[in-house]
């Protein structure tokens, strides 16, 4: 590595202002974090969730980098051949919320911030490789967004229907489920309206028993939970009732439960309802469907406040029993899932018990635990849903309740010719329609004789219009943009429409690890020749992407192995997310509050190195937590003893009597430690363990151990320690000792397994119960040994001299205890 010349003498005091531009220029220049293939390494992909252009690092982005950035230094320094690249989210609202405020293209504003973003990037000291930079915004990526589109179409995984979708008024759009919070906009918070649209959705369902496989990755249980949860997998049954309207089928996870179906219920926007409402009820039932068309699938799933609802006028036929069933309408029944109908069972779910008690219907018992009393339908206060005894349900009586008897239930029940075993999932189709203008184009054309056509590939990208006028109202400039909506079909050559929406950003997230291995190919999404790179052996992100980035990608990475593009069933091998960190005040920042922190001042207060230590010190890193404006100061005064350890002839003090050994036994002690923790991504024990390394050195320097081999030996070990978590310094550190090359491409020091180990321990001293001291003795010590020791340790032996000693006891390595009257 070339250095910069150094024409001024060392500074007498640790100057990080002096050092960090110094060595990030020379980084740069020098290429030193470009990442080239080399088949004599092992690789390691080590991947950080891209920002999105908001025009500003804040903290948040610190703490999310700063930590990976030092591991992926770390497993450089083991031999591998780290692969670091960074890129930008760029597509989204914000941009076209800020170019109708500003009057700016949404690009301008993209591409100014990715710019100011990418020097603050810079200025953080990580070893990303900025040459595989790309935005998703960039036409040259969005093409192979719209060619994948393309190829789903033609294979049926990309399909537009019609339907009740959630749509924000204010951001004039639609969202997925997933986007709604507490039933509004996700981004904006305002409440969420239903409307019926035709919209663009990938068929994500056809892989959702295989995305509940996760043997292939190695997730925290809690996001496998929250996707698993998500997919909601159900087996059970589906039951066909007689209606006026004709057959009715329901799904049921209790198919053993049957014969306490008291009445069904329907969602209100259930194609039957209409057919099933008698004249009588027609008012009360319009009323009620409209209702509930204003809220949203989420507010109807949350069980809070009374069950609502309205009975049809009409009865089903049970299809064991014969007796009339009662037909209603409610809204905690989704049309979305199952069959968009139930058989209530209230005696043994709590939803159908609480709607039951509301409206006076039926409750009957049929699973009751094993020795317990029957249910009273009058006076029970909740449903029973565990499991026991079949009762009064003819001829199951007597089989066990729940999952022991479900398979044989179904059997007879399929026998009869009024069920059949079914499995279902709360997990929908994605819905990728956007009716924005700051989007990958969707690649659709319509016309009036071949219908909707797929943009052939070698007119692809479909680019955004440059020149666009935003309505206050907040409508798509590509509604109204007549000469780019105009197309020519690919079938006939006769005029087509371009279809205006655009596609959901998650779009662009799903596959962007896959670009960074050949960003700038023109031919293809990815070079395959770059395959071995695949998949990321470590992505780090936050836990609030899981049901979102983290499942789309992965459904992603499945259908494009479908596609024959790659092998992988999996787009991540190791997946860790870290955790937030808060305000001064324990909130969550934001400039309302007014408790941001703002990583470039404490940079110039304090410089690079010390915010790094102090963000990987702070907390636990994937816990996270509040900002303390004062811990800043004692990573601040550890480097500066750092540095003194290294440059200052004197350190002021008392001698000490540190001996070799010693010394030798803290450096590599402290190296394995910090060695695991980087395994385990424990960055702020890591920094622990380097500050008490400190405190050992600086006692060595003043102590016989001071300038022997074992002095320099720590010295080069915690030169090279230092390294991934503060770059600058460890690297000034490594040119002022005349290190050669860059101390970032050094080998990772190796523990001395015998220096780490202990010869003598160190053993508490009991008189009669009360601890009254340590010794520290050899690991092989006999008793006498051992109580000789004892007995000559000061705070000892003023407790059993002149004093009859009943009993002496030893447990080797642990305690002596020495029994006196």
């Amino acid at each position: 590595m070339t250095r910069i010349e150094i024409q001024e003498p060392r500074a007498e005091r640790y100057n990080p202002h002096a050092i960090e531009p110094k060595w990030q220029e020379a980084w740069e220049q020098d290429g030193l974090y470009t990442f080239r293939e080399d088949p004599a390494k092992t690789k390691h992909y080590a991947l950080t969730m891209f920002p999105y252009p908001s025009g500003n690092l804040h903290i948040g982005h610190w703490y999310a980098n700063v930590a990976p950035d030092a591991r992926a230094r770390w497993m450089r320094m083991r031999g591998y051949n780290v692969f670091f690249p960074m890129g930008f989210d760029a597509f989204g609202l914000p941009a076209e919320n800020a170019a109708i405020k500003h009057g700016l293209n949404p690009a301008t504003w993209t591409y100014s911030n990715i710019e100011h973003m990418t020097g603050q990037f810079r200025r953080m000291g990580t070893m990303i490789d900025w040459s595989r930079r790309f935005a998703t915004c960039d036409p040259e990526y969005y093409r192979w967004n719209q060619w994948f589109f393309t190829e789903f179409f033609r294979r049926g995984l990309a399909y537009k229907k019609g339907g009740l979708v959630n749509w924000c008024p204010k951001d004039q759009t639609v969202l997925a489920n997933e986007q709604v919070v507490d039933g509004a906009c996700e981004r904006c918070g305002t409440p969420v309206e239903r409307r019926n649209l035709s919209q663009w959705y990938l068929k994500i369902t056809d892989y959702a028993d295989e995305l509940l496989d996760f043997s292939g990755t190695d997730m925290p249980e809690r996001v496998r939970l929250m996707q698993t949860n998500w997919i909601g997998k159900s087996v059970g049954a589906e039951v066909t009732f007689p209606t006026p309207a004709g057959p009715e089928t329901v799904f049921t996870t209790r198919p053993d439960t049957l014969l306490g179906a008291t009445f069904l219920v329907l969602a209100p926007e259930h194609a039957k309802v209409e057919a099933l409402t008698t004249p009588e009820q027609a008012e009360a039932v319009r009323a009620y469907v409209e209702a509930a068309g204003r809220k949203t699938d989420v507010e109807r799933q949350q069980d809070v406040g009374e069950k609502t609802g309205v009975f049809t006028g009409s009865y089903a036929t049970h299809p064991v029993s014969g007796q009339p069933l009662p037909i209603w309408v409610a809204d905690y029944v989704l049309v979305t899932y199952g069959t968009g109908s139930i058989m209530a069972v209230p005696a043994h779910d709590e939803r159908d018990f609480q709607f039951a008690r509301k409206f006076g219907l039926p409750i009957k018992e049929v699973i009751r635990p094993e020795g317990g009393e029957a249910m009273d339908p009058s006076g029970a206060e909740t449903s029973y849903a565990g499991e026991g005894l079949i009762v009064n349900s003819g001829e199951f009586d007597g089989l066990p309740g729940g999952k022991a008897s479900i398979a044989h239930v179904v059997e007879r029940l399929e026998a009869r010719g009024v069920a059949q075993a079914k499995t279902t999932y709360r997990l929908r189709d994605w819905l990728v329609s956007r009716q924005r203008y700051w989007g990958t184009p969707i690649p659709i054309v319509y016309c009036a004789e071949h219908g909707a056509q797929p943009v052939p590939a070698e007119q692809l990208p479909v680019r955004l219009p440059e020149n666009v006028e935003f309505t206050p109202t907040g409508q798509s400039p590509l509604k109204l943009d007549r000469e780019w909506t105009h197309a020519t079909c690919p079938v006939c050559g006769g005029p087509a429409e371009r279809d205006t929406d655009t596609m959901d950003t998650f779009v662009d997230s799903s596959w962007y690890m896959y670009r960074y291995l050949s960003p700038h190919d023109g031919a293809r999404p990815f070079d395959p020749a770059h395959a071995n790179l695949l998949p990321v052996d470590l992505y780090t992100g936050g836990i609030e992407h899981a049901i979102l980035h983290l499942l789309y990608s992965r459904f992603w990475t499945k259908a494009m192995r479908d596609l024959g593009l790659t092998t992988q069933r999996e787009p991540f091998r190791w997946l860790r997310n870290q955790g937030i960190i808060l305000g001064p005040d324990g909130e969550k920042m934001s400039k309302s509050r007014g408790n941001v922190v703002d990583p470039d001042d404490l940079v110039r207060e304090y410089g690079v190195d010390t915010v790094r230590a102090y963000l990987m010190f702070i907390a636990p890193w994937e816990v996270g937590g509040p900002w303390d404006p004062s811990g800043i100061n004692g990573p601040a005064k550890w480097l500066g003893r750092v540095w003194a350890l290294y440059f200052d002839a004197q350190v002021p003090g008392p001698q000490e009597k540190v001996t070799e050994a010693e010394l030798r036994y803290a450096v590599h002690s402290a190296l394995h430690k910090v060695t695991g923790d980087f395994e385990r991504l424990s960055f702020n024990t890591i920094i622990a363990a380097l500050m008490e390394l400190t405190n050992t050195l600086v006692k060595a320097k003043r102590s016989p151990a001071f300038g022997t081999p074992a002095w320099q030996e720590a010295l080069d070990i915690f030169n090279r320690m230092l390294a991934p978590v503060v770059p600058h310094i460890a690297e000034e550190i490594w040119t002022q000792r005349g290190g050669q090359e860059s101390v970032h491409v050094q080998s990772w020091p190796q523990v001395d397994e015998a220096a780490a180990t202990r010869d003598t321990v160190t053993v508490g001293v009991q008189v009669s119960g009360k601890v009254r001291g340590q010794v520290e003795i050899s690991k092989t010590a006999s008793q006498a040994e051992a109580m000789a020791a004892a007995r000559a340790h000061p705070d000892v032996a003023r407790f059993v001299e002149g004093k009859e000693t009943v009993k002496e006891i030893y447990v080797p390595g642990r305690i002596i205890n020495i029994v006196v009257k």
